[in-house]
């Protein structure tokens, strides 16, 4: 049998729940702050909509998430440079971080939301292991390198919501320096070799 496709009301309902969250997470104090009831009064649904579409509040924020970071998945799956699978690992990897940092400084409160959300560990969460599996293959590519799955979460942890909410949000770090120094920091990372060339004077 062909797969169904959605009824016209139901995609626009999910646009309009989506574009509602949207901005309820982007104007609170606290991601805790939004409810089920805020977003179904603000998308103007019924609640029960939302929990037979989405099953809970954390089933509606993973979707929330995945549709909102799917063009940055697609362009990391088959895109050009330098996101895209053709592009070495050593240029690839930290363009890929970034793109992470900007998308999490464009939803810091959908991030923090998604991140909080973990019913036992942030790092067993889908989303994790999927950045996770995707960094230590590439960084599995470079010579020399050991200690990838290591390196991998350390990467990551560079990017985690509540670092980018604490810096972004408490310290005020402009979004300029926090990509430069996340790219600074993965390059000196990915160096297999930190030591070469140093002299006993240095």
């Amino acid at each position: 049998m062909p797969e169904r496709k959605p009824r016209k009301d139901a995609v626009r309902n999910r646009m309009a729940v989506f574009a509602a969250a949207d901005t309820l997470f982007a104007r609170c104090q606290s991601p805790e702050d939004v409810t089920m009831a805020d977003i179904a009064a603000a998308a103007g649904v019924g609640k029960g909509t939302l929990f037979r579409a989405f099953g809970d509040r954390t089933g509606l924020i993973r979707a929330l998430y995945e549709a909102r970071l799917e063009p940055i998945m697609e362009t990391v799956d088959a895109g050009p440079p330098p996101l895209g699978p053709a592009t070495p690992p050593l240029q690839r990897i930290p363009a890929l971080l970034d793109a992470l940092l900007c998308f999490k400084l464009d939803n810091r409160r959908l991030a923090l939301a998604l991140e909080e959300t973990g019913s036992v560990s942030p790092y067993q969460a889908e989303h994790y292991e999927r950045w996770h599996s995707l960094l230590q293959a590439m960084l599995e590519q470079i010579p020399g390198l050991a200690d990838c799955d290591f390196i991998a979460h350390a990467l990551l942890a560079a990017t985690r919501a509540d670092l980018v909410e604490h810096l972004a949000g408490q310290e005020c770090v402009p979004r300029e320096r926090m990509r430069a120094q996340l790219t600074s920091f993965t390059t000196r990372t990915l160096d297999p070799h930190p030591l070469q060339g140093l002299t006993a004077e240095d």
